[in-house]
């Protein structure tokens, strides 16, 4: 290999990292613009050590030009996981750690001088990341989680109402928490999965509806 193809491959990996990295940057994600392009030149510059080693010590010793590329899609892990970040039900990040997988194997791809298949997974990366988010947000939610914090009478049964009347208007029940208040007063910590068309007002409404209900606290 040439130093001119090096450079071609590694500037190519630049140029298609960096197009990725803008669109993560743009809606401020915990990678941007440098993490993807500095993770897809490395990866680039990996496969070229890769395919290098190989062609220079085939003749004198048992060479893997697969090897040092086979690191980077387990060492982008680390990358990976200190972009998603939990926050009660709700985790954040994954689409960020998804991307920057994606875009090693891109940079590979350039090292590898596999230039249209690169080229080619760059434009279905961003067709992916900028179109699939309108659809995806059109149905994001029934994805949503809101806490809600309902002090009931301590009876047998009184669990179970509650469900049920979540249940008739398809709010799904993530998590719960039981603690004792005083007296003969239970409360329950709800994690809800609520349908987009109902809005956490209508929920609590139909929480207090619920025969031996004191009190419902909700997250809007």
């Amino acid at each position: 290999m040439s130093e001119y193809d090096m450079v071609i491959r590694l500037a190519l990996a630049c140029f298609l990292g960096a197009l990725i990295g803008l669109e993560r940057e743009s809606l401020a994600r915990p990678a941007g613009l440098r993490t993807y392009t500095l993770v897809c030149i490395g990866s680039a510059l990996a496969m070229i050590v890769s395919q290098e080693m190989y062609f220079q010590y085939h003749n004198t010793v048992t060479a893997d030009p697969g090897r040092i590329a086979a690191q980077v899609i387990s060492g982008i892990g680390f990358l990976g996981a200190g972009t998603i970040m939990r926050e009660g039900a709700n985790i954040t990040g994954l689409t960020t750690a998804a991307g920057l997988w994606v875009v090693a194997c891109v940079g590979l791809a350039c090292g590898a001088g596999l230039y249209l298949a690169a080229i080619a997974t760059t434009g279905f990366i961003l067709l992916v990341l900028v179109y699939f988010f309108k659809v995806e947000e059109r149905f994001s939610g029934m994805r949503e989680y809101k806490h809600f914090k309902v002090i009931v009478h301590d009876r047998p049964g009184a669990i179970g109402k509650v469900g049920t009347a979540l249940g008739e208007d398809g709010v799904h029940i993530k998590n719960l928490t039981l603690s004792h208040a005083e007296g003969e007063q239970l409360v329950l910590d709800l994690m809800l999965r609520i349908p987009p068309f109902i809005k956490p007002k209508v929920v609590a409404d139909k929480l207090y509806s619920v025969p031996g209900v004191f009190k419902v606290e909700h997250q809007d």
